[in-house]
Parts: C-alpha cells; sequence; structure tokens
C-alpha cells in the first residue's frame, strides 16, 4: 500500500510537498488543476516496471498504445525547463517482510527518484532506497559505470555497477551490491506491478463481446476487457460472480444480466440485461449507458487480488447522483473487506458527501482516507489537504468547492424578485 507521494517539477506541478496517501484517497478540483497529473507519476513508473525484459530505456514516458502518454522529457517537465530535475518519492508497506543486510523484518520502503536533462535527452539519473536511516543510493551521469552508495549517520560504503537498469535498479554490479539490490528491486516491481488502473472514457456498449478461454489482469485501461475478467472471475473467484450482480441491483441499475453465447460461433456472447424482475433480457447498448459505464468499476474492484492498488479516474462518469453515493459506499466496503487500495480522481459532491457521512457513522475512519482539493494558480497547480475530523466534517472547504451552488440559488431568488415585481 502506498502510504506517502510527492512530486517535483512534473507538468503544471512545481511541488506537492509530501502527501499522505490512505487506504481511501480522493483528488478534488477544477478541470486543468493537476489531479489527473498526480495519477500520472505512479502509471509512468508502472508502465516502465512492465516493459519487455529486453527492453533498455531509462524511464518509460509512453506512446498512443501505452497507460500514460508523455511524449518526452521537454513536454513533461514543470514550464519545459530543461535546467529542471524531475523528481518523484513514493513511501509504501507490504506484507512480506524484508530483511537487508543488517536490517531485519521491515515492511516499508521510500524510493526518490530524480532525473536530469540536457538537448531534451535524459543525461543523469539517482535513485534512492531508504530504510529508515539508511540510504541505498545510485546515481548516473549518462556515462557507465554508475556509482552506488549505501550509507547511514555512522557509516558509508561506495562502489560501482557497471550500468543502470531502468530508473529504479543496477545490474552486472559486484555480486554483494547486486545482492542488497535485487530485494529491493524486487519490492519496487511488485508495487507497481500491483496496480490496476481505470481511465476516465470507458468504451461504449457493444452488440456482442468476445471471449477465447484467455485470461486478464483487469478490465482494460478503457474496460475493454470487462467481459474476458467476468469470465476469468467466474472460473477463479467467486467474489465477482457473487458481488457484481448484488451491487448492480443495489445501484437500481438493472436487476440482472448474464453472457449468453451467440448461435454458431465458438467465442461471440451477448451481454443481455432484465431492467426489473420479469422484465425482457435486452442488450446491454439497449440500456441506459450508465450502466456500461459503472461495470467496469464494479467488476474491478471484485476482480483484482486482494491487497491490489487501484487508480480510477471519474469512477462516477455519467452516472445519476444517487448512483454516485451508492458508489462511495461500494469503495468502503472493497477497501475494508478485499484490502484494496482506493486512489481516485472525482468531480462528485455526492460521492464526497456520502463518504463524510460514512465517517461519521463509523463506517470508515477519518485516518483511513485523505482528500485533496487542488487548483491552478498563474499556470503552477497547487494542492490542500481536506481536514476531516472523526465526524466527517471538512474543517477546511475550499470557496466554491464544487461551483457556486448557494450563489446560483441567491441569484435565482433575486431574478424571481425582480420578474414578480415588474408583473405587478
Amino acid at each position: 500500500m502506498i502510504t506517502e507521494l510527492s512530486t517535483q517539477n512534473f507538468k503544471s506541478w512545481k511541488d506537492t510537498d509530501t502527501l499522505k496517501i490512505a487506504p481511501l484517497t480522493g483528488f478534488f478540483g477544477a478541470n486543468s488543476s493537476g489531479k489527473t497529473s498526480l495519477l500520472q507519476t505512479l502509471l509512468m513508473l508502472k508502465q516502465t516496471v512492465e516493459r519487455p525484459p529486453n527492453w533498455n530505456g531509462i524511464i518509460d514516458f509512453g506512446n498512443r498504445n501505452s497507460l500514460v502518454n508523455l511524449g518526452s522529457f521537454d513536454d513533461l517537465i514543470h514550464r519545459h525547463r530543461r535546467d529542471h530535475a524531475l523528481q518523484i518519492l513514493v513511501s509504501w508497506k507490504f506484507s512480506e517482510k524484508l530483511s537487508v543486510m543488517d536490517i531485519d523484518e521491515v515492511n516499508a520502503l521510500s524510493f526518490g527518484l530524480g532525473i536530469s536533462n540536457v538537448g531534451n535527452s535524459i543525461s543523469g539519473v539517482s535513485f534512492d532506497y531508504a530504510i529508515g536511516e539508511r540510504h541505498f543510493e545510485v546515481g548516473w551521469n549518462g556515462r557507465d559505470p554508475c556509482s552506488v552508495n549505501i550509507r547511514s549517520e555512522s557509516s558509508s560504503e561506495s562502489n560501482y555497477a557497471e550500468s543502470l537498469f531502468r530508473c529504479y535498479g543496477i545490474r552486472d554490479a559486484y555480486s554483494n551490491m547486486m545482492r542488497i539490490f535485487s530485494p529491493l528491486q524486487t519490492r519496487f516491481e511488485n508495487l507497481f506491478r500491483s496496480i490496476r488502473y481505470l481511465g476516465p472514457l470507458r468504451e461504449y456498449p457493444r452488440q456482442h463481446y468476445e471471449w477465447q478461454g484467455k485470461h486478464t489482469q483487469g478490465v482494460g485501461q478503457h474496460g475493454e476487457d470487462m467481459v474476458t475478467a467476468l469470465f476469468s472471475g467466474r472460473i477463479q473467484l467467486r467474489d465477482t460472480e457473487e458481488q457484481v450482480p448484488k451491487w448492480l441491483e443495489r445501484l437500481d441499475l438493472i436487476d440482472s444480466y448474464r453472457l449468453n453465447p451467440i448461435t454458431g460461433s465458438e467465442k461471440d456472447y451477448e451481454f443481455l440485461v432484465r431492467k426489473y424482475k420479469e422484465g425482457p433480457e435486452v442488450r446491454l447498448t439497449d440500456v441506459g449507458f450508465g450502466v456500461s459505464q459503472v461495470l467496469p468499476v464494479l467488476i474491478l474492484c471484485y476482480y483484482v487480488p486482494e491487497g491490489s492498488i487501484l487508480i480510477l479516474e471519474q469512477p462516477e462518469a455519467h452516472l445519476h447522483p444517487k448512483v454516485q453515493s451508492e458508489l462511495a459506499d461500494l469503495l468502503i466496503e472493497v477497501v475494508k473487506n478485499r484490502k484494496l487500495q482506493i486512489i481516485l480522481e472525482s468531480h462528485s459532491k455526492h460521492l464526497l458527501i456520502r463518504l463524510m457521512r460514512r465517517i461519521a457513522e463509523e463506517q470508515i475512519s477519518a485516518d483511513d482516507t485523505a482528500f485533496y482539493f487542488c487548483e491552478m494558480n498563474e499556470g503552477v497547480s497547487e494542492i490542500e489537504k481536506l481536514n476531516v475530523d472523526d465526524y466527517g466534517n471538512i474543517t477546511n472547504w475550499p470557496q466554491n468547492f464544487f461551483g457556486d451552488e448557494m450563489g446560483d440559488l441567491a441569484a435565482k431568488a433575486k431574478a424571481e424578485m425582480k420578474r414578480k415585481k415588474a408583473n405587478k
């Protein structure tokens, strides 16, 4: 589980400071305020980890087929200043304890990364794994070998590795150094492989879906693999088959669904839904658009392994306000019962207000949540942590957080009085 995140000089962010990342973390704010960019720092590292073994790059800025496409270093560096270094810090906890050198059975790590640039190509990389006061540091200035340093307050040991392994490891090192860094790199890779991402633009429902017996890690970036996940979950996970229909009914979207094989085809299926009990079955394309948009969210929450990290962008998209509120209860349930970590970006006041209510009702503790408000000020993103007390109150609610609702009501009343006066 990620516990802290910070970045400097990433897109519109000059410096986020250190952000607490809780089991349920939400980023709110206006459009283009930097919310999505915070999530992209994690997605950039994830796609770097998941590159094929023969990939020899340092960090994967992506392309049109990636989780995130950031272009080049010049494109993503804050204000396009090449003299600025990109910096990212991630801290996390894990279940299987780790022993490194004379440090026994720790279950938390921090990773700090710095990347510098000359001529739009990476010219320097430094990273640091920290366990308490012990630091495992690597520096690379564009030429092999890279420097390796292990230091604490009382001692320091330096050496060299023949080459850098991406932006988070070493290879071809002296055997002693490789024995030290290998478990650190493995924990880093395990963290980012545990992340599943669902973007804000889910695909339109289809007339029919194809399944060839394959399995998938998630539901796809746009929900395109949700039927594959449903079939896989039916085989592997009882939760998927039981909980998805339960939540569709609770959200008052449909009564039931089934995947119906198309006659004459070995791999094509219709996604048939029943809107109400005893009602006719129709295709998914023939019911409200919100059903197909929330299905990938529901399936993902019950399909991924327990302990996974979900990054969700606008999970409430195309949903009625009542359903947006109920969605908050889904997130609480999987955080508590499936030990998932949810990191979301949202515009929904209904979702946030339901979360506040559940804190007051002690369905989830304030300590297990973290909510942030992002805004843009003269081209620089700024972030404020919302202070939530044990009764679900936000004590520093930003002005016009979700628009000026009271201002609109006051203006409406004023216009009403003016018109009534004129009509007399």
